[in-house]
């Protein structure tokens, strides 16, 4: 784990919490309440950020004033510049005691009035840039703190050097983590660091643990009591005092992106999907901290949609591919000790043919241990108890490397020393079933270890308390696939319940074709805007503009086609009923049914060309 020391100081720093937006015909101003004469405006002409002094006044009055919740950030296009604030938020739980926010929605300042003078093309590219703007303004799963770094977890947090929790929250995020990084580059430029607010991706969701003993029998209880008061008023005492687990994801911005055009990892070793998953226990004496990670197959690999329901799987030959998957690793080691790479992809296939490749690079990893688990064979028919034989495999290193526990006084009582890096095809659906059973097993260790469980005892013991742990675990799940794939998880019912449903067998139907649609037709431009907001791609006017080779866009083609293939089955069908009657209706069914055919091999040719493809950065 990581190896600053000390603890942290109790002085916090803090954001401003409420905001006044004051809209006037040629600036924005954005003040607090709480101080009105600290704050900044941004001219609607050039986007220039000015600081508010004390005693400043404008002329007129604005022609629209509200309340605000903070800055999400600011971006400069081809021609404007754009500020992001948010307009509503939900308090949804807190983190190690501070209140954790979710962003509900936002708001685009268009700070553009120079767009009118521009040519033709920078007026078309801004446009482009702007609708994918709105398309930021929906992101799911953003959470922030007024009070707290939510960036770092709880055991990294313990070892901060004192005195670190009084510098500006900006500076004490950990800047994977953040995901609006790229979009406060100005603010902070101008030192605005009350404003500045690290917005993470991810989920955070919480229940109260109560493990009450289960009710005994009348005579038998009047015994105990009599036989043995003080030990059972003990064991009362701790079995119903009160616990809260929280689960704290949060996604890695290195290789930001959605499900089949950020596969893999990049040059640099930086996985797709990477997500670091928090389990956290508090009760009055203890606190505890259990952590995971998933992320794609670190290796150079596509999935390149093509209007096929499954896009063929090709892993990618380069000769970087020893040093991506050492940089990858390394790091992991660096931040987290020793790693388990838990691979849970199918031993056949496609899917076969890139387990093996990560298998055989895992080969030359002298400090990873790389354990392959099949899944789909070993679970199959809904077995979600054949998990057993996982752990079994990797049970001796799963409890050496513990997890983190801190009394009251702040004594570390225990160190995680490592942690299971998880994957699968997605790392969505087998993965998140796969992190919940071994959340249970840490959590199971964690409550015996500060005496709330006896040795014999375990959480699925108690029904509705178990419950509300998988639930907890499922929705998370929803989330994190929301984020990557466009859809709540498949297999969720393997979480909520242990198995499936025929309920839960529809909504994966109807996700896994809402998971098609999006992947084929919508996922390139929401890649874009993933690319714009991240910096992965730098808007610059000295450039020449990304889409002018593009004229030719077959996506627009794509109803055109539809409609033809509609109609042509249409007509061979009505001319097939008509042939009894007339023998030339014989020859325009094959002539209708010829040109459908027709039709549907060149689209399934250029399979490709139809989709919906990003259009600023390419695949690495």
């Amino acid at each position: 784990m990581d190896t600053e020391s000390s603890s942290a100081s109790p002085e916090t720093f803090k954001i401003y919490d409420e905001l006044e937006l004051h809209e006037f015909q040629d600036k924005f101003v954005i003040k607090s309440c709480e101080s009105p004469n600290h704050g900044f405006s941004i001219n609607r002409l050039d986007g220039n950020i000015n600081l508010l002094d004390d005693g400043d006044t404008f002329s007129g009055s604005p022609s629209t004033k509200s309340t605000i919740y903070g800055v999400v950030g600011t971006i400069r296009l081809v021609v404007g510049t754009y500020a992001i604030v948010i307009t509503s938020r939900k308090e949804v739980g807190s983190f190690l005691g501070f209140p954790v926010y979710r962003l509900m929605s936002m708001r685009v300042l268009a700070c553009n009035e120079a767009l009118r003078f521009s040519t033709a093309q920078a007026k078309k590219d801004e446009a482009y840039f702007m609708n994918l703007l709105k398309i930021v303004e929906s992101m799911p799963g953003l959470y922030y703190s007024y009070e707290t770094d939510i960036t770092l977890n709880f055991q990294r947090r313990s070892k901060l050097v004192e005195g670190w929790m009084t510098k500006p929250i900006w500076k004490q995020a950990d800047p994977r983590f953040v995901w609006n990084r790229h979009l406060l580059e100005e603010l902070i430029e101008f030192k605005l660091d009350r404003f500045i607010m690290p917005i993470v991706q991810g989920n955070i969701l919480k229940f109260k643990l109560s493990l009450l003993p289960p009710p005994l029998p009348a005579p038998f209880l009047f015994a105990c009591m009599c036989i043995c008061s003080r030990q059972y008023v003990t064991e009362l005492k701790l079995k119903d005092s009160k616990a809260t687990v929280t689960l704290f994801s949060r996604r890695c911005t290195r290789r930001l992106g959605t499900r089949m055009w950020r596969r893999g990892a990049n040059l640099e070793g930086d996985s797709a999907n990477f997500i670091e998953t928090e389990q956290l226990l508090e009760t009055e004496e203890f606190s505890s901290s259990f952590l995971q990670v998933r992320g794609s197959i670190p290796l150079l690999w596509e999935q390149i949609v093509d209007l096929s329901y499954k896009p063929h799987l090709r892993v990618i030959s380069h000769e970087e591919t020893p040093k991506i998957v050492e940089r990858h690793f390394h790091d992991l080691i660096q931040r987290y000790g020793e790693i388990i790479a838990l691979d849970l992809t199918d031993k056949h296939g496609e899917e076969g043919q890139l387990s093996a490749a990560y298998a055989g690079e895992m080969q030359n990893q002298q400090n990873v241990r790389y354990v392959p688990f099949d899944f789909h064979h070993h679970c199959r028919s809904s077995n979600f108890d054949n998990l057993k034989i996982l752990f079994d495999q990797i049970s001796e290193d799963f409890e050496k490397q513990r997890y983190f526990l801190i009394d009251r006084e702040g004594n570390v009582l225990e160190e995680q020393r490592g942690l299971i890096r998880s994957n699968c095809i997605d790392s969505l659906d087998r993965t998140n079933v796969t992190q919940c059973y071994l959340a249970q097993k840490s959590l199971n260790l964690q409550l015996q270890r500060i005496g709330v469980l006896s040795s014999s005892e375990c959480i699925s013991m108690f029904g509705d308390e178990y419950g509300k742990f998988k639930i907890l675990w499922a929705e998370q799940g929803d989330e994190i696939s929301l984020e990557y794939a466009g859809t709540n998880a498949l297999k969720g019912d393997l979480v909520r319940y242990g198995k499936q449903t025929i309920t839960g067998m529809i909504k994966d139907g109807v996700s896994a074709m809402s998971r098609y649609y999006l992947n084929n037709f919508h996922d390139g431009i929401r890649q874009d805007a993933l690319d714009l907001i991240s910096g992965h791609y730098n808007v610059s006017r000295n450039i020449p503009s990304p889409f002018q080779s593009n004229s030719f866009e077959p996506l627009t083609y794509l109803p055109v086609a539809s409609a033809l293939i509609i109609g042509g089955l249409t007509a061979t069908t009505f001319t097939l009923q008509q042939a009894g009657r007339n023998a030339q209706h014989y020859v325009s069914s094959v002539l209708c049914a010829g040109i459908t055919a027709g039709i549907m091999a060149i689209i399934k040719a250029n399979g490709r060309q139809f989709c919906s493809r990003p259009r600023l950065c390419g695949l690495l």
